[in-house]
C-alpha cells in the first residue's frame, strides 16, 4: 500500500465531508468515565516531534476551542491494537506476562524503527500527522506479531475492525459541532505538508488503555527497549 495515496484519499474524503457539514461528533468524549478497554502495543513520538505538533495545536486550538485536543502525554502511533477497546474486556480476564512473552518473541530481528511526521491528514472526525515509516521494519514487525499471537491461542482481536498499515497520530476529535468547517480546513491545508520531524523510536509501550488512550486511564503493562 502506498501510505501518501492511502492519507491522500483519507483526506480528500474528510475535507469533503466537514466542508459539507457531514462530520461525525463523538459523542463518548464528553461523558466523565469511557468504560471502553483493551490492550495496545504503540510508539511515542520524541518531544521534538510533539513540540513542532504544538504548533498545529495552537492553530486549531485557537479556531476550534470547543473541540478535543491530545495532551502530549497521549499522542502514540498505533503499533497493533491486540485487544480491542470494549466494555466486554478487564484486565483479570488475561496474564500480561503472556502477551509480553510473544511481543519479545516478534522483536527478535527489530534492531531499530525510524518514523517521518510530515502533513496532515483526516477523518470525518478527527485530525491527524501523517506518519511514514523509513523502511519495512514496522511493516515486517506487524506481520510476526499477526503471526505470533494468531498461533498462541491468546485472546486477542488483531485487525478486527481494519488492517492497520498507517502510522499516523490522532492528535485532534470533534465532540461538538464545528464553529467553522472552513476555517478548519484552511489550517489543515496549510500544515498539508508541513514537516514536523523524525524520530528514532526508543522503545515501544504495551498499554491497557481507554478508547482515547488517556493517561489518567492507561497502564503500561511493558516497556520494550529496541537497540
Amino acid at each position: 500500500m502506498n501510505l501518501q495515496e492511502h492519507y491522500n484519499q483519507l483526506y480528500k474524503t474528510a475535507k469533503g465531508a466537514i466542508l459539507d457539514e457531514k462530520y461525525a461528533i463523538d459523542s463518548h468524549l464528553k461523558k466523565e468515565s469511557d468504560s471502553r478497554f483493551g490492550i495496545t502495543l504503540l510508539i511515542r513520538p520524541s518531544d521534538a516531534v510533539k513540540s513542532e505538533i504544538q504548533l498545529l495545536l495552537y492553530d486549531l486550538r485557537k479556531a476550534e476551542p470547543e473541540q478535543y485536543f491530545y495532551p502530549d502525554s497521549d499522542i502514540h502511533i498505533t503499533v497493533m491494537s491486540i485487544i480491542s477497546c470494549s466494555e466486554d474486556f478487564t484486565l483479570n480476564q488475561i496474564s500480561p506476562s503472556d502477551y509480553i512473552e510473544i511481543i519479545c518473541k516478534s522483536l527478535v530481528e527489530v534492531d531499530s524503527i525510524k518514523i517521518q511526521f510530515k502533513g496532515v491528514t483526516a477523518s470525518p472526525s478527527a485530525i491527524m500527522i501523517q506518519g511514514f515509516p523509513t523502511d519495512e521494519t514496522l511493516n515486517n514487525l506487524r506481520n510476526k506479531l499477526r503471526e505470533n499471537f494468531k498461533n498462541s491461542g491468546l485472546q486477542q482481536s488483531i485487525d478486527s475492525r481494519y488492517t492497520i498499515s498507517a502510522a499516523h497520530a490522532t492528535v485532534m476529535r470533534f465532540q461538538d459541532k464545528l464553529q467553522d468547517p472552513k476555517k478548519l480546513i484552511q489550517i489543515s491545508e496549510k500544515y498539508r505538508d508541513y514537516d514536523f520531524g523524525a524520530f528514532e523510536v526508543k522503545n515501544l509501550e504495551l498499554v491497557y488503555n481507554d478508547w482515547y488512550q488517556r493517561k489518567s486511564n492507561t497502564r503500561v503493562l511493558g516497556d520494550f527497549g529496541l537497540r
